[in-house]
């Protein structure tokens, strides 16, 4: 008996270690960073220096509207991309494999594909000037174009991560039974009402899991801004780059740490209260 009251601890021991060292132990780490000076006191110096910098306020208001800009609009798409690839027609899926493709490719490198498309020798000038849109070539990353370089963001995070909602999407529509979809034609629902009543209602631990996992990767958003963007469009996870890999300053770095830390915590807990999902409701 007291083998089998500890053998559910003893399996779950190597998953426990595991992310005590690779997760718990390095946010502990940053937390005291955080709050620890370079001379070894503890206090809020760190925070202070994180808030007086320069690209602080740009940061975060920029990693803020980033994060209402791509997330709505990749859930809105992960959704119609799983809804076609559910209804398994000829051809879903191939589409899916293809639009599975960008999980297979680094933030960085989504950064440089599309880094050939929007700078001045690149793909999109080049089409537009040999079609004769164009005389000479549009320098839509500069700081000429404030809008188009932040557009440009948007375009590459939304075509490098949508994959990774839909994928939990798509899990979660294979999981809804068809009873209660040939049930809503019995009751003659059109295709809007099924969606609105039916689908998105049973959807809704999908959508709640793909919102916290993609938010959460919003607020680190980094290699795409830094490839597209440089230092011109600051946000949060790059000063905190900056701050310990060009000024060798661990603390102020695991203050920005910290303070994506707890801005993911809270979304999260936003998510989980707003998109509450009833026992019976899983069951």
């Amino acid at each position: 008996m007291l083998q089998q009251r500890w053998l559910p601890y003893l399996l779950l021991a190597p998953a426990i270690l595991f992310l005590m060292l690779v997760l718990a132990l390095p946010i502990v780490q940053a937390v005291l960073l955080s709050f620890q000076s370079p001379g070894g006191s503890f206090g809020l110096e760190s925070f202070r220096r994180m808030v007086i910098d320069i690209h602080f306020q740009g940061a975060v208001r920029n990693t803020f509207l980033l994060t209402a800009l791509v997330v709505p609009l990749q859930v809105t798409l992960a959704i119609a991309i799983a809804l076609l690839v559910n209804t398994r027609l000829p051809g879903t899926a191939t589409f899916l494999y293809v639009c599975a493709i960008p999980l297979g490719i680094s933030d960085l490198a989504a950064g440089l594909v599309w880094l050939s498309i929007f700078s001045e020798r690149g793909y999109l000038n080049t089409i537009l000037h040999a079609i004769g849109l164009i005389d000479r070539p549009v320098p839509y990353l500069s700081y000429e174009h404030p809008a188009w370089l932040f557009a440009s963001v948007v375009l590459a995070e939304v075509w490098r991560a949508t994959a990774i909602v839909m994928v939990i999407l798509v899990a979660g529509l294979q999981l809804i039974p068809r009873d209660y979809l040939e049930t809503a034609d019995v009751f003659g629902a059109g295709g809007w009402t099924k969606l609105r009543m039916v689908i998105l209602p049973l959807l809704k631990p999908s959508i709640q899991a793909a919102l916290i996992i993609r938010t959460i990767l919003a607020f680190q958003v980094f290699a795409v801004v830094l490839a597209l963007t440089g230092r011109i469009i600051p946000v949060l996870a790059g000063e905190s780059y900056f701050w310990y890999a060009l000024y060798r300053n661990a603390h102020v770095a695991s203050a920005y740490a910290v303070v994506i830390m707890a801005l993911s915590a809270t979304l999260t807990g936003f998510y989980l209260r707003l998109l509450r999902v009833r026992e019976e409701q899983m069951g």
